[in-house]
């Protein structure tokens, strides 16, 4: 059912009326030369100019691409205020396959539509896009983070969204096993691209047993290549249900932790790169029904941001490093939070960016 512009009416309802909506701008970008198709999603400017990379992914629909710029970009608004960053949240997506359509005139025709916002909105890398990508954004658009050193900016963000990751992991095993160590825990990773390798990386190094799976061969041959130690699950739901494991870290695209996969999966904690892990409200519930303790993706992985946002104010790696470092201290809140109030960790998550956004619309 559409409206009279055309649009989907559950979207609509989605923006104006559902806890998921509450944004304060959705810009539809369209340029036919160059077959850009975007969607440009501001959740929240309360804590500053909102901040969030640019997913580049050939969705089933306009309607799916709305609907996830619209989850990606509230996420950002969360992920921003419990990161201590002086940035809302927003995303953006671009419809189509990057490895067909993706082209200069066509980053250059996306970078003159963020750059007509005037600021309220600053982009970065995202699945899809990469710094190279971002370079050619920003010679249309000053408010672009994620590019390479050569162009002025931070380069790759995986590194320390990966590192975040893993400081967040060792706080899940400071709570469940009273030892921040990964040393001997057995920790399945399922998608080991951009973040994904790095944090295996981390993972090895720590002593960890290490589980990959991956839709792409090659990324997981970059992986068995030079860690011939690392096992391969032939697909994620061989993962998950792999014997004896002890952390489940979903770090592909979202919905990972769904009405299927909660309930064989043998990990006693979750932890992981990806956004929007959880496929609905309901499966935060369903994870501490099974005394499953689970990292909010949100928190965890929000190195990334940090570093992009730190481009801003001129980059300096050890200081993003240093920031990252704490997402350890906050994950351990997070969880004493959680248990304080009695509720599942992602709402107690949810709780204290709120509070922060809503100081800042009062102050």
């Amino acid at each position: 059912m559409t409206d009279v512009t055309g649009a989907s009416v559950d979207v609509l309802h989605t923006l104006f009326h559902s806890d998921q909506g509450g944004h304060e701008q959705v810009v539809l970008c369209q340029d036919r030369a160059s077959g850009l198709k975007a969607v440009i999603a501001i959740h929240s400017t309360a804590l500053g100019p909102a901040l969030g990379g640019t997913r580049f992914y050939p969705y089933a629909s306009e309607e799916a691409a709305v609907a996830d710029a619209l989850n990606l970009s509230r996420g950002m608004s969360y992920k921003n205020a419990m990161a201590g960053l002086d940035h809302g949240g927003g995303k953006a997506v671009i419809i189509g396959d990057p490895e067909r359509i993706k082209t200069e005139e066509l980053l250059l025709a996306y970078g003159r539509f963020v750059a007509s916002l005037g600021g309220r909105y600053v982009t970065a890398c995202d699945v899809g896009t990469y710094v190279a990508d971002m370079d050619i954004v920003a010679r249309e658009n000053k408010w672009t983070t994620g590019r390479s050193p050569e162009n002025g900016g931070a380069g790759d963000s995986s590194v320390l969204t990966a590192y975040g990751v893993f400081q967040g992991m060792r706080a899940s095993a400071q709570h469940q096993w009273g030892d921040p160590t990964l040393r001997g825990r057995k920790v399945g990773v399922a998608g080991v691209g951009k973040v994904g390798h790095y944090l295996v990386e981390h993972l090895l190094e720590d002593g960890a047993e290490v589980v990959v799976t991956d839709v792409r061969e090659e990324s997981v041959r970059r992986i068995t290549d030079r860690f011939p130690q690392v096992v391969v699950a032939k697909d994620t739901d061989a993962l998950i249900r792999t014997e004896d494991l002890d952390i489940y870290a979903p770090c592909a695209l979202g919905g990972a932790l769904n009405d299927a996969s909660v309930p064989v999966l043998t990990a006693k904690v979750v932890c992981g790169a990806a956004n929007n892990q959880l496929a609905h409200p309901g499966v935060e519930k369903d994870l501490a029904d099974r005394h499953i303790l689970y990292a909010p993706d949100y928190v965890v992985n929000a190195g990334g941001v940090i570093q992009v946002a730190d481009e801003l104010h001129g980059f300096d790696f050890d200081r993003c490093k240093t920031k990252a470092a704490k997402i350890f201290d906050t994950t351990l809140a997070i969880f004493a939070r959680a248990k304080e109030d009695g509720i599942p960790p992602a709402a107690a998550a949810d709780r204290i960016a709120e509070q922060r956004m809503s100081e800042a619309r009062r102050a």
